[in-house]
């Protein structure tokens, strides 16, 4: 077996260390008292340390039961830490005949009702980091020696390590809050001890450490810090669907049943229509739940409760450590539904106002509805998953923006797109966004002018839901994923410390990537804090002569949208719209700054495109 490296977060004190048990780690390092569940499971590795009997003494505190399990390395403790248990450090001790071994464990106070875990929502904007093609802050960081698998950095192989770190994201808080998003959603950050380096974050090798090329523990905590004084908010990226195969649970199964077919790789169907399919076979629906993405991520088998309570407790940690606003799950769809929900149903628990996105890959409609949160088309079980992803609707988003509009295609995709929302059982919280790091970008190539480009980004801002923009969209970064799918995540220009561009200012940025960076950051701007957007209900009438007319609208507030989607001008009669906007009113269209009145007949120019504030 190779040596694992030390986990370092915490030190533990101590006593009467024997040689012949050696404990290698302990998971989680330390807990908290105040806890709605006080459950506390724990998680011992060690040379036999099975073979071990557990005993503790604190007050408040009791050891309900020892687990076992096939591997003679793991002892899985289970405590109650009850509501009379205070904060301070309790000796757990380990006895093995004459042999004996004993750890310090903290039990922290918990930060309380006093800290606000509001979560995210409609109000909010999403900024997709991807952390290794960001921005290098510390190249120091590149390369870790100590690592097993210390991938060399080549900025020249869209495979490979970048160099990107939590430092570099720090040191370009300023782009980012003046860009006017509301919040960060960064892919996993956890540790990757992978060959090849696993850059994407997605084969984690442990649940409690940040990758050492991104920095530390205590670094992603103080980045949120600085993002919560700047009143933005951060998304982790966790996953629970598979681990990375050099994690220490693959290298010694704790048990034979720990991951989905133990007896080697048998790959997923990728396909998810077996959750509700109503005439599935048992092999198709066991061959999507339990079969492997690749063989380098072996699937996690969630049915075994000790693996469960593990993960559930994980995902408790770092919210209460770091503070963490939101969670992006993985893969959710590809984790059995039962175990899901009931993950889901343990957060909101102990954080009611939390919120947890699940990457639930459909391209219908009815396939993303069926995992939201109190669905109506399954009211036999509950999901408790508040907010899906609408890759539906991006599937689509860049031909109905591109192509001209006729009376099937160009916006009336949007049309059809929206008018399935009966479907979801609260479309405010379904996450919007055009692109991000698993599809191709919005902008295949760089385009030779911006109208498109402005109505999917006005659309994206204005309509149901919680957007998300992909790191570089504001600066026109384009590409597809058909050769590599490193190619549509590749670096922003200036990050690094080699780059002869500096997009993140302005002066080096093009003209046409300037146009592109203000109009999003104007619309960014107006739509931080307005109820208009987050709360309103939405009218929308069928595309006409290329035109597509919307109205968001709360208590006495509303906005109209008009787009038109052709590259051609168009003359429309305005009557057909009077039950929201009447010849004669107006408003300022917030674009341009210029007021705009309705008149019974209108011309559009090509590409034309109003933001009108109707508010009285």
């Amino acid at each position: 077996m190779r040596k694992l490296i030390p986990f370092c977060l915490f030190f533990f004190c101590i006593a009467g260390l024997q040689a012949a048990i050696n404990i290698k780690r302990i998971d989680p390092a330390f807990w908290w008292c105040g806890m709605k569940n006080k459950e506390l499971q724990i998680m011992v590795y060690g040379d036999k340390i099975g073979d071990a009997k557990a005993s503790l003494k604190y007050q408040g505190v009791t050891l309900e039961k020892t687990v076992r399990l096939d591997s003679p390395n793991y002892l899985f403790l289970y405590l109650n830490i009850s509501d009379n248990a205070k904060p301070g450090k309790m000796t757990i001790r380990f006895d093995r005949g004459k042999e004996h071994t004993s750890r310090t464990f903290e039990l922290l106070q918990r930060n309380g009702p006093d800290r606000d875990y509001t979560g995210f929502g409609a109000s909010d904007v999403l900024y997709l980091i991807m952390p290794d093609r960001f921005a290098d802050g510390d190249p120091k960081t590149n390369v870790i020696p100590s690592m097993r698998f210390p991938a060399p950095v080549n900025r020249n192989d869209p495979n490979a390590r970048h160099g990107g770190d939590l430092q570099g994201i720090e040191q370009h808080l300023d782009y980012i809050q003046n860009l006017g998003v509301t919040a960060i959603w960064l892919n996993p950050v956890l540790e990757n001890d992978m060959p090849g380096g696993s850059y994407h974050g997605y084969a984690t090798t442990d649940y409690y450490k940040v990758d050492p090329r991104f920095g530390t523990n205590e670094y992603y905590k103080e980045l949120i810090e600085k993002c919560h004084e700047r009143n933005m908010k951060v998304v982790m990226d966790m996953i629970f669907n598979h681990c990375g195969s050099e994690h220490i649970w693959f290298l010694d199964r704790p048990s034979k049943d720990w991951f989905n077919f133990p007896d080697g790789y048998v790959q997923t169907s990728y396909r998810l229509t077996p959750h509700f399919d109503p005439y599935v076979s048992t092999y198709d629906k066991n061959i999507m739940d339990m079969g492997w993405f690749v063989e380098s991520m072996p699937d996690l088998n969630q049915h075994n409760p000790h693996l469960m309570k593990y993960l559930t407790q994980n995902s408790i940690w770092w919210i209460e450590y770091s503070g963490i606003d939101g969670i992006r799950m993985d893969t959710h769809p590809y984790v059995f539904f039962d175990s899901m929900a009931e993950w889901c149903k343990e957060i909101q628990n102990e954080y009611p106002n939390f919120n947890i996105v699940g990457e639930c890959w459909y391209n219908t409609e009815a396939g993303s509805a069926y995992w939201q949160e109190n669905s109506i088309l399954d009211q036999t079980r509950n999901s408790h998953l508040k907010t899906v992803m609408d890759f539906p609707l991006q599937g689509i988003v860049q031909e109905a923006f591109m192509s001209q509009t006729d009376s099937w295609t160009g916006l009336n995709k949007i049309y059809d797109r929206l008018a399935l929302d009966f479907m979801y059982s609260d479309p405010m919280a379904v996450l919007t966004f055009l692109d991000n790091h698993d599809t191709d970008r919005f902008l295949s190539e760089e385009p030779d002018n911006l109208g498109f480009f402005k109505q999917a980004i006005a659309f994206l801002l204005t309509t149901r839901g919680i957007p998300q923009i992909y790191y570089g969209t504001e600066i026109l970064m384009h590409g597809n994923k058909k050769e590599s799918d490193g190619l549509v995540r590749l670096d922003f220009p200036g990050g690094f410390p080699e780059d002869k561009v500096n997009d993140f200012i302005a002066a080096d940025r093009t003209p046409l990537q300037n146009e592109a960076f203000d109009f999003i950051q104007k619309i960014l701007k107006w739509r931080k804090g307005n109820e208009v957007i987050s709360k309103g209900n939405m009218t929308h009438f069928m595309p006409t002569n290329g035109i597509y007319l919307y109205q968001r609208k709360f208590k006495d507030k509303r906005i109209i949208v008009i787009m038109n989607g052709n590259d051609t001008a168009k003359s429309i009669d305005m009557n057909r719209y009077k039950e929201i906007l009447k010849p004669g009113e107006g408003g300022i269209d917030i674009i341009s700054g210029e007021p705009f009145i309705c008149s019974p007949r209108m011309d559009f120019t090509p590409r034309a495109l109003y933001i009108i504030d109707m508010t009285p």
